[in-house]
């Protein structure tokens, strides 16, 4: 339950807060935390708050068009930084530690940007429920003085999602996020194949109206997760035989459903 006193005392700490930085950079991915985040930096402090979308295989291209969408509305200045994540031999181990890999190569470019800009500081969109979850991209933000403003005042993801509906953004409802790799488990290759077909897998299923989707990438297997509510769902054997031939039409060989649903993190647990 979320007390909306203490949300709003928390949204004016966040104001001070950010009005202490002058100029932001905005790491902005257009998900839930990052645009609530934006929204309040462009309230404060206007032009002198800039958003950054890292664009890359990673990343399905939906992502990238609905940051777009959503940093016009905010009437923010977007840049899109493109990456080639393959060229990261560190994040092409795919071990535990891939996401602080990437994270810290995603930070030189972006403190590459803030020098150019002359902005003061590079602000990105952590909460602190994400401590519930294994995220090594966390210490390499600390590592690199990233700042975590959302963390810091000790914001939680449903004072978020409050304040963004009070906002009317669009994003206060939007499921939780994560880039393709979190699909294929530790170990295993990434390859640009292995990241399409994900994406074009959860495409189709969120064009059937599902949600909150993955499809975990397991060699020849597909395995699908979404939100316990929607699993009855799949008593509908057409909707089954329409998903599962179009998503072995992508290359895969089994399509499974995971009858625990879907699960954040669900790649760490051993």
């Amino acid at each position: 339950m979320v007390d909306p006193k203490l949300s709003y005392e928390k949204l004016e700490k966040l104001k001070d807060l950010l009005q202490s930085y002058k100029s932001v950079l905005v790491a902005f991915s257009g998900g839930v935390d990052s645009t609530f985040l934006l929204k309040v930096c462009h309230d404060v402090l206007g032009e002198n708050c800039v958003a950054v979308f890292s664009s890359s295989a990673l990343s399905p291209k939906r992502e990238k068009q609905e940051a777009e969408k959503l940093a016009g509305s905010i009437g923010a200045k977007l840049i899109v930084l493109e990456r080639d994540i393959f060229a990261n031999e560190d994040f092409l181990k795919n071990d535990m530690f891939r996401c602080y890999y990437c994270k810290k190569d995603l930070i030189k470019r972006l403190k590459e940007l803030k020098e150019d800009l002359k902005i003061n500081q590079i602000v990105e969109g952590s909460n602190i429920d994400d401590l519930k979850d294994f995220r090594p991209g966390r210490k390499a933000l600390e590592e690199e003085n990233i700042k975590s403003p959302l963390f810091e005042i000790g914001f939680t993801k449903d004072e978020i999602r409050f304040l963004s509906k009070e906002f009317g953004l669009p994003t206060f409802d939007k499921p939780s996020m994560a880039c393709l790799v979190t699909r294929i488990p530790y170990g295993s290759q990434v390859t640009l194949q292995k990241l399409e077909m994900i994406e074009k897998a959860e495409e189709i299923l969120l064009e059937k109206g599902f949600k909150q989707v993955r499809v975990r990438h397991h060699g020849d297997i597909a395995r699908i997760e979404v939100d316990f509510e929607e699993l009855p769902r799949f008593f509908d054997l057409e909707l089954i035989k329409d998903i599962s031939n179009k998503i072995k039409d992508l290359g895969f060989k089994f399509v499974t459903l995971d009858l625990s649903g879907y699960r954040m993190g669900s790649m760490n647990q051993k």
